[in-house]
């Protein structure tokens, strides 16, 4: 290109001129002020969460913890498995269980099909009362801290006359999850899966040597109170004594 001409360039078209829309100024009244809030240390108070990740726990309630997730994960000595070996097959259903076999029931009775018992465990004084007295219980578990204890004082009796076998276990809290509860008194199995009628057998009959061929031993048994396993020199003073005597004070002389 020879000097002194200028090389021709294309004309770039100008941009349209942009018309800036005029947004709408907000009315703030100059009576309120905003002050957002400040969560830092000793500033506004905290939000409402969840704070159960920062819940020191009971030292019982870590333990149990601990200890489930170690039955997980660690190999469990058979001593300690046949603690842990419960009737949790035999457990009532629940409510999305009980909505399903309703549902299913129909659909059998609509089609002309059979209707089967589902075999769980019953619960309650009276229910298990009734099933001792018409034979139909197996096998019959009682609590024995019930209270008040006349409740199944006399439970023992129907079930060693009709030749049911029971035993008695300590805590109706331990009863209670077995059919859905808190607590239970008394429980009855009146029927069991097939694979597990040999288990029951062997069950049943060390129950009865244990429970029901000991009737008559287990009801002349007495349990000497605290006044007579006093010596006969301080039951002597407690009774010539002319004060009246509180619980503290006989506890002294017990020792």
């Amino acid at each position: 290109m020879p000097k002194g001409k200028k090389a021709k360039g294309k004309k770039v078209a100008l941009a349209p001129v942009v018309v800036k829309n005029q947004e709408a100024k907000k009315v703030v009244n100059p009576l309120f002020e905003k002050r957002p809030k400040n969560f830092g240390i000793r500033q506004d108070i905290q939000p409402q969460r969840d704070l159960t990740c920062f819940v020191k726990w009971p030292c019982y309630i870590r333990l149990q913890r601990q200890r489930a997730i170690l039955y997980k994960w660690l190999k469990v000595p058979p001593a300690i498995n046949q603690f842990t070996q419960l009737a949790h097959k035999y457990r009532p259903e629940t409510k999305q269980e009980k909505k399903q076999r309703l549902l299913a029931r129909a659909e059998k009775k609509a089609a002309g099909k059979g209707d089967v018992p589902t075999k769980r465990p019953h619960s309650g004084v009276n229910t298990v009362t009734t099933l001792v007295d018409n034979k139909k219980a197996q096998l019959v578990v009682i609590a024995n801290d019930m209270d008040p204890i006349e409740l199944v004082v006399c439970l023992p009796a129907p079930c060693r006359k009709m030749g049911v076998p029971y035993y008695i276990i300590k805590g109706k809290a331990g009863l209670g999850p077995l059919v859905h509860r808190k607590t239970c008194t008394t429980a009855a199995f009146t029927q069991v899966n097939s694979e597990d009628k040999g288990a029951l057998a062997k069950l049943v009959e060390a129950i009865r040597t244990n429970y029901n061929d000991r009737y008559d031993e287990i009801c002349c048994h007495w349990v000497q109170n605290l006044w007579l396993a006093l010596p006969s020199w301080k039951r002597q003073r407690l009774k010539n004594s002319p004060l009246n005597w509180d619980k503290s004070t006989l506890l002294h002389f017990c020792t």
